[in-house]
C-alpha cells in the first residue's frame, strides 16, 4: 500500500510542480504527517523531492527532473484502457489529443501488457450518449474554451425566453457539461451565471483580461448551483387517481420521489386505484405526460389541467374520426 502511494505522490508531483502536504493528504486520504514521512522516503530514495514549510510552501521535485513511471497494476491497466472518448470531449475538439495519449500510455506498458487494450476494449465499451440526444453545443463552444484558457472578456448574446434575445458582457470562468449539454460558468457583474452553451447565438473574444478570483472552485460552484436550482425548480403537484397496473412503474417515471408517498397512501379504493399526488413542473409538463398514461391515470386537480387533457383528448379523438381508416 506504501508503495501505491509513494508513486502515486510522484505522479501528482510531476503533473502539478508544486502542492502542499496538506492538499496531498486530501487526495490520498492520509495524515500531513504520513505524507512528510512519505517525502523523506522519496528522497531516500534518490528521488530530487524537497518540502517547503509555511505560507508559499509545498513539496515539489527539482526543476527538470521527469521519470518513467510503470508501477501500474493489471487492475489500473484494464480501468485506463475501459475508457472511450465521451462527446463532451469530441465537441471540445480534443478527441485526437487524447487518443494520442492512450496511445503513448499503451506504448510504455511492458510487451507482455499491450494486448491488453484490445482485449478489454472487446469485454466492455461504454457509450456515454442518451437514447434522445440533448441539442448540439452550436458553433461557438471552441470559441467559449479559448476565451477562458485565454483569461479573455467575452461579448455574448444568447437565446432567452420566448424568443428574445439578450446580449451580456461577462467574465467567462469554466465549463462544465451535464448529461451531454455544455453549460459556461461566468461572471456578470459580480454575480455568478451558468448559461448553457447551446443557446449562444452570438459571441465575441474581447480585448480585455478578466481577474479570475484565486479562491474560485469551479465543481463547488457547479455543486452549490445545481443544488439551489433543484431547490427553486418549478413546482406543479397534480392530485391524481391512479389505475393499480400503473402504480408499480411510478418509481420509473418520477424517480425515488414516489417511493415515499406510496408507502404512506391511503388505502386503494374497491377497484384498486390509488389517489397520489404527481409532482410536475409545469402545466404543460404534467399534460404531455398525462396524455401518455392514457385511461390509467384520472386528474383530479388542478382544474385547469383537468380541463386541458380533456380538451386535448377530444381534439385527438375528433381527428382520428374524421381520417379514413
Amino acid at each position: 500500500m506504501r508503495a501505491d502511494r509513494l508513486l502515486s505522490i510522484l505522479m501528482l508531483l510531476q503533473a502539478r510542480s508544486r502542492i502542499t502536504a496538506a492538499a496531498l493528504a486530501r487526495e490520498l486520504e492520509v495524515s500531513e504527517r504520513t505524507i512528510y514521512r512519505d517525502i523523506d522516503a522519496l528522497s531516500a530514495a534518490g528521488v530530487p523531492v524537497f518540502a517547503e514549510r509555511g505560507p508559499g510552501g509545498g513539496c515539489a521535485l527539482i526543476e527538470g527532473y521527469r521519470t518513467s513511471l510503470t508501477g501500474l497494476k493489471e487492475d489500473e491497466v484494464r480501468a485506463l484502457f475501459m475508457l472511450s472518448i465521451p462527446a463532451p470531449l469530441v465537441e471540445l475538439g480534443v478527441k485526437d489529443d487524447l487518443r494520442a495519449a492512450l496511445r503513448k500510455l499503451a506504448a510504455a506498458l511492458p510487451a507482455g501488457r499491450r494486448g491488453d487494450e484490445d482485449r478489454m476494449r472487446q469485454r466492455v465499451h461504454i457509450d456515454w450518449s442518451g437514447w434522445a440526444q440533448p441539442a448540439a453545443p452550436g458553433p461557438h463552444l471552441q470559441t467559449v474554451q479559448a476565451a477562458i484558457w485565454a483569461d479573455r472578456v467575452l461579448r455574448l448574446t444568447y437565446q432567452a425566453e420566448f424568443g428574445t434575445q439578450i446580449s451580456r458582457t461577462v467574465a467567462p470562468y469554466g465549463l462544465v457539461a451535464k448529461a451531454g449539454a455544455w453549460y459556461l460558468v461566468c461572471a456578470l457583474d459580480d454575480h455568478l451565471k451558468a448559461y448553457r452553451v447551446s443557446q449562444i447565438v452570438d459571441v465575441r473574444v474581447l480585448e480585455q483580461h478578466c481577474n479570475r478570483p484565486a479562491d474560485f472552485d469551479l465543481v463547488r460552484f457547479w455543486e452549490t448551483w445545481c443544488a439551489e436550482r433543484a431547490v427553486n425548480r418549478p413546482s406543479y403537484p397534480v392530485t391524481a387517481r391512479v389505475a393499480p397496473e400503473l402504480v408499480p412503474l411510478l418509481p420509473h417515471y418520477f424517480g425515488d420521489r414516489l417511493h415515499e408517498q406510496l408507502a404512506q397512501a391511503a388505502p386503494a379504493d374497491p377497484e384498486g386505484w390509488l389517489i397520489l399526488i404527481l409532482p410536475f413542473e409545469t402545466l404543460e409538463a404534467a399534460r404531455e405526460r398525462i396524455l401518455g398514461f392514457g385511461w390509467a391515470v384520472e386528474v383530479l386537480a388542478p382544474e385547469p389541467l383537468r380541463r386541458s387533457v380533456l380538451d386535448f383528448a377530444q381534439q385527438i379523438l375528433a381527428f382520428y374520426a374524421t381520417r379514413p381508416s
